[in-house]
């Protein structure tokens, strides 16, 4: 019992690791397959171009709860209603697609999947864990690798399908993929659960981190339907000049502001931390927040998740996490196969 327990656990895990390292790879490399016109059009922003657009999307129809504005990454500005619609526009603000739940771009539903196992937060919690289990299997694996490091050999496939030659190689491409895997591990692990940031940058890091992501309190009133969205683009422009303007971001529930966010040049992150906040029902200015001002745990924790994405860091890291994505779905393959498919050795019988 106990056997069938361990076996389906490991394999469960391992199946578990192999699929997120897939998906993951994927959405490391979405802009390179994201096939639609204009998508590779990308370059700096215009502030006026953004407030233009800004007008048209949120001035005609049910406007979206949030708009993620087209930059230097990627070339069409998405669309998100509460619905679960959307679309992608260009600059001059015509749709060139459309869709009506995450089911309707491979990208969202890979995104969704990738980081909620499509369950929600059920979902969340089984890829934390599952990230948490696979920190621990990386790091028995190093210690079991040096007891027979004499024996190293690097091959990118087994020598032969057997339980010996599969462990082997399970553990020496394991040690070469050691660091890469721990960054993806590790850094996708306390995304999930925050706590984790109390052990990498000291006691009390969770609390500041957590009070850099409240909003303020806006006053009462809903959204106008009145509101100058130009001019609120230009005016978060005029007080962050340096900065891309990433989303613009309706509130979800009421007594929250809307919100403007924005990357300013230092920053890793692909949306950045940069907000100023605007009053619902006047577009007044209630707040802002420059993220260089944040304390230090709050920046270094905004490194964690451009580090696991590679999002806006470069082709080398593009291609770092790539090989860690790989890596972790060889080796959560092979481990797999090892806890559910490989048959037990047979008995040997006694000689008469």
């Amino acid at each position: 019992m106990i056997d069938l327990l361990h076996r389906w656990i490991g394999g469960t895990i391992g199946v578990l690791l192999m699929l997120l390292g897939l998906s993951g790879v994927a959405l490391v490399h979405r802009h390179s397959w994201i096939m639609l016109p204009h998508a590779g059009e990308t370059g700096p922003q215009s502030a006026e171009r953004v407030a233009v657009l800004a007008q048209a999307v949120m001035s005609h129809g049910t406007p979206p709860r949030s708009t993620l504005f087209a930059g230097e990454a990627f070339g069409l500005s998405r669309l998100s209603w509460p619905d679960g619609g959307g679309a992608y526009v260009d600059w001059a603000g015509n749709a060139v697609a459309r869709w009506n739940d995450a089911w309707g771009r491979p990208e969202l539903w890979l995104f969704e999947f990738h980081h909620y196992l499509l369950a929600g937060d059920a979902g969340k919690m089984a890829t934390g864990i599952a990230g948490i289990a696979g920190i621990a299997l990386v790091l028995m694996g190093v210690i079991l690798w040096w007891r027979t490091r004499r024996s190293f050999e690097f091959r990118l496939w087994p020598k032969r399908v057997s339980r010996p030659a599969i462990v082997r190689h399970h553990r020496d491409l394991g040690i070469l993929l050691a660091p890469v895997l721990l960054l993806s591990l590790v850094t996708g692990a306390t995304l999930i659960f925050r706590p984790i940031a109390n052990i990498l940058f000291g006691p009390g890091a969770n609390a500041a981190i957590q009070a850099t992501l409240d909003d303020p309190a806006a006053p009462p009133g809903a959204v106008s339907p009145d509101l100058d969205w130009h001019a609120m683009i230009l005016t978060a422009h005029a007080r962050f000049p340096d900065a891309e303007i990433r989303a613009l971001i309706l509130p979800a529930k009421p007594g929250a502001p809307i919100t403007v966010r924005m990357r300013r040049p230092f920053e890793w992150l692909p949306n950045g931390r940069t907000m100023i906040w605007f009053a619902p029902a006047t577009g007044a200015v209630i707040g802002a927040r420059d993220a260089e001002d944040l304390p230090w745990q709050a920046r270094a924790f905004n490194l964690l998740y451009p580090l696991h994405s590679a999002s806006g860091t470069g082709l080398a890291h593009r291609l770092l996490m790539t090989l860690s994505g790989l890596g972790l779905a060889l080796l959560g393959s092979f481990a797999v196969w090892s806890f559910w498919f490989r048959r037990p050795p047979a008995p040997v019988r006694a000689r008469a």
